[in-house]
């Protein structure tokens, strides 16, 4: 072994993993050089996950990141030569139609995503997997690209590990653990470790189930948690002895029992000649902070393989029995089965990404085998480009308020995505249990006291719709459906389509406290505002207004959507609670890069937002300001800003609307929130539920939602949000911004598609919640564009003022027809939908008379 270096322009902290063999390797293949990886045991490792993971992979996630990753992931490891694409089934039990529904979503998910799931009968599952009991299915998924990485993923590790050595890019060193980070003025410059002190560049955390402890050396916390896993064997199996195979029959996932089955191949393979049978907990789950996880020495097996009682899996063993009953026939194997430990995450999503604390560290955490080199070849070209060619806001490490990354949230919120990693399915509006209560507005009393039906975002209680207003229902009977179908009525409340037609009909009053808000000010703020945002900021005629624009990227896609207002001495940028974490580190690391000398400050929980709309706002909201007159049009025209006087307290009232309705956004400072909420109250104004902002009215006015119908695979013009005429000044992404204009026409526009009729084959009416792909009816084929895009819903929600079931979706080009007739499928079901509107086209009031009237 060479001499330990000095310095490298990259380190790798946690080399012998597949997550950092990958990143290692696809570091090399974008050009970086001098490259050390370091591992606190082997390299490949025989301590992490990686050492005693299943290494199978299904492609059955229901967004497009996971799939992408996932299948870029089975491609790799099949070029490598290490991948059995055998197959896997997916299996409904008989009476588990909760499970049968489930894996008809995950058709609908694979063909907009790309990946090759389809159903299948009983009878077809049991010719694949003759083990099976047939008459204790009622139908399965199969997945054609499921498979097993061969002969392990420990084994891939080491190989891109030896050939990145030899094109002499990386230096490899095991058994040198990072003790602590060098730091310099919030920058990394090195590690130091028991082989001595190493300057660099860059450091990528790759450390698996001790990422926490490198973050720890940091002052940050990683959002994941280790959980325990049980993996048993039975055997002996000899049925594919001679045949030289790791594995002889396709994959078999249970997971309405949360259990998987596979057999391990010729008896003279590594681990062959057994079954394995795995189980995740869906109860008490056993989570353990890295901090104390036992060192090598002290294990059995090792750090992350610990001790296994078969009493406490039984009961699902046996209904494993049941299903396949070859596991009663073999011997338990004690001695090779084993607790192993993975990682589970506050949200599902890994942490990937550069550190908010210190530049040039990064992250690569809590990322599974079946994803390992895709999400390697996203860390390597994220920091080779800062982007990556898709949408990656679900792993940024950025996407975290700070309160998330507190410990006990952290526990918290883990043991509740453990407990679901296989059951039951996660319904895509399904809130958490865990941490809640942590941020609330100031009316938060007042709303429990209407009977709010809440939800939570961005840490914040918000109601979607108010008990106390059950008595619309009836007012609006015929408008308002009942959703007979429980997965589609799930997480939603009726009334609050009542209360958007409410709403048009006289006016209405919704919190907002959930918008995040963030100051920037200082001597250079206006410079970073006007580089960020594609709108015009600067100059001082735009002192006083409220500019909707956005951020692009360095290729001239959607970044983020947002508001800024401009003030005398700062901007203040208003976003939505779930992006505008993100977009405040972003910005600060923007600001830094250029070098601008700029404060940026997150306000969010120092003020609150009330929503005051519909056609009766302007005379209801006369009723309680000091200066009535101000409110008529010709003084506060749309769009402006200005300053109200209610229940004594100062409001910058914003005069927008996201519903479509005439009235305003009203700003102030959170201690005053509850005045201005009575106050409003007492004129006799219905307090109405967020469903209708977020999503109802939203769709009927084709307004867009960021990290949803916006995203970093399309551009202003394909969203049809770009302005009439290009700012003079230059701002990020500015040139690809100005080649997209010349074109001709754009590979694909955001879309408004409508369905007549969504009564399924069972006679219900359904009201799609789920993203759905969107189909040529003639070929029956997902639509592609030119740039290879997938077409698939972004967003969906039934709108009762028009009556129908709205989508957005992205279209190619030559799809792009007002009246074209197109075909989405819904758990598995085709329906009919048809283009109503091409770009940025209201479903309601089109000609958006009624916020200006």
């Amino acid at each position: 072994m060479s001499s330990f270096p000095k310095h490298a322009n990259v380190v790798i902290v946690g080399l012998g993993g597949i997550v950092g063999a990958s990143v290692a390797h696809h570091l090399i293949e974008r050009g970086w050089t001098d490259i050390v990886g370091i591992d606190k045991s082997g390299i490949p490792t025989d301590v992490g996950s990686t050492a005693h993971a299943s290494d199978f992979c299904y492609a059955t996630a229901h967004d497009e990141l996971t799939c992408w990753t996932t299948m870029y992931s089975m491609d790799f490891y099949e070029k490598m030569g290490n991948y059995s694409r055998i197959g896997g089934l997916e299996v409904a039990r008989v009476g588990d139609d909760a499970r049968m529904a489930e894996l008809r979503r995950r058709c609908d998910s694979g063909r907009a995503f790309g990946t090759n799931v389809k159903m299948i009968s009983a009878a077809e599952a049991k010719e694949k997997f003759p083990l099976l009991e047939e008459d204790q299915i009622q139908g399965a998924m199969w997945d054609p690209d499921a498979g097993l990485v061969i002969p392990r993923s420990q084994t891939v590790a080491g190989k891109l590990v030896d050939a990145a050595e030899k094109t002499g890019k990386l230096k490899a060193f095991a058994n040198t653990p990072a003790l602590e980070l060098i730091t310099e003025d919030g920058r990394i410059k090195g590690v130091k470790t028991s082989r001595g002190t190493i300057t660099a560049d860059y450091v990528v955390v790759c450390a698996g189930l001790w990422g926490r402890l490198i973050a720890e050396m940091a002052g940050e916390d990683l959002p994941v948690m280790p959980v325990d896993h049980p993996l048993t064997f039975f055997g002996p199996y000899n049925e594919f002895a001679d045949t030289g195979l790791e594995i002889g029959r396709p994959l078999l996932r249970d997971q309405g029992n949360s259990a998987y089955m596979r057999d391990t191949g010729d008896p003279k393979t590594a681990e062959g000649g057994q079954m394995e049978w795995g189980y995740y907990y869906e109860k008490d789950v056993r989570m353990v902070h890295p901090r104390e996880l036992l060192e090598k020495d002290q294990a059995r097996l090792s750090p992350s393989q610990r001790d296994l009682e078969l009493e406490d899996v039984i009961e699902p063993l046996e209904r494993a029995m049941e299903l396949t009953p070859i596991l009663a026939e073999l011997g338990y194997n004690e001695s090779h089965s084993f607790n192993g430990l993975l990682q589970t995450t506050t949200d599902g999503g890994p942490s990937m990404g550069e550190s908010r604390k210190l530049r040039g560290l990064w992250y690569a955490v809590a990322i599974w085998v079946k994803d390992g080199p895709g999400m390697g070849k996203l860390v390597a070209d994220w920091m080779t480009d800062g982007r990556t060619h898709i949408d990656h806001h679900s792993v940024d490490y950025a996407r975290f308020n700070e309160f998330q990354l507190n410990e006990d949230y952290i526990s918290g919120r883990c043991a509740e995505t453990a407990a679901k990693i296989y059951n039951p399915p996660v319904h895509p509006r399904e809130p958490f249990a865990n941490a809640r209560g942590i941020r609330r507005s100031p009316f938060y009393e007042r709303e429990i006291e209407l009977g709010g039906h809440f939800m939570e975002l961005g840490g914040w209680e918000r109601a979607h719709g108010y008990e106390a207003n059950a008595h619309l229902l009836e007012k609006y009977a015929d408008q308002v459906p009942v959703r007979e179908n429980e997965w589609d009525n799930r997480h939603f409340w009726r009334v609050s389509n009542a209360e958007q037609l409410e709403m048009s009909a006289d006016c209405g009053i919704i919190n907002l406290s959930h918008f995040h808000m963030t100051d920037i000010s200082g001597p250079d703020h206006v410079a970073l505002m006007e580089w960020l945002c594609a709108a015009k900021v600067g100059g001082d005629n735009m002192v006083g207004k409220g500019i909707y624009t956005h951020m692009l990227d360095e290729e001239g896609n959607v970044r983020a959507d947002f508001t800024v207002f401009r003030m005398a001495d700062r901007c203040r940028l208003v976003n939505g609670a779930d992006a505008g974490p993100r977009d405040l580190e972003y910005m600060k690391r923007t600001a830094q890069d250029r070098g601008l000398d700029v404060t940026i400050t997150d306000v969010t929980e120092a003020y609150t937002t009330i929503g005051i709309w519909g056609p009766n706002a302007r005379d209801t909201l006369k009723k309680v300001v000091a200066d009535p007159d101000g409110l008529d049009h010709e003084n506060f025209p749309f769009a402006a800003i200005k300053q109200i006087e209610i229940a004594g307290k100062s409001v910058s009232a914003f005069r927008i609307s996201y519903v479509g309705e005439q009235g305003w956004e009203l700003h102030l400072p959170y201690a005053d929130g509850l005045a201005v909420w009575d106050a409003l109250r007492e004129t006799g104004v219905m307090a109405f539920g967020v469903e209708t902002y977020a999503n109802s009215r939203r769709l009927e006015k084709s307004l867009r939602l960021q990290n949803a119908d916006l995203q970093t695979r399309y551009n202003l013009y394909e969203a049809d949000l770009s302005r009439p005429k290009v700012k003079e000044a230059d701002f990020c992404g500015k040139e690809k911004h100005l080649e997209y204009r010349a074109r001709e026409h754009q590979p694909a526009m955001l879309c408004t598609l409508v369905m007549h009729d969504n009564v399924d084959s069972q006679g219900v009416a359904r009201y799609p919640v789920n993203t759905m792909p969107v189909m040529d009816p003639e070929t029956n084929e997902v639509l592609v564009d030119a740039l290879g895009r997938r077409s698939y819903t972004s967003s969906q929600a039934f709108g009762p003022t028009v009556g129908k079931n709205i989508m957005l979706a992205y279209l190619p080009h030559d799809y792009c027809q007002i009246g074209r007739k197109l075909r989405v499928t819904y758990f598995d079901e085709p329906f009919e939908v048809e283009v109503a509107g091409i770009g940025y086209a209201p479903l309601y009031d089109p000609e958006n008379l009624k916020p200006r009237s």
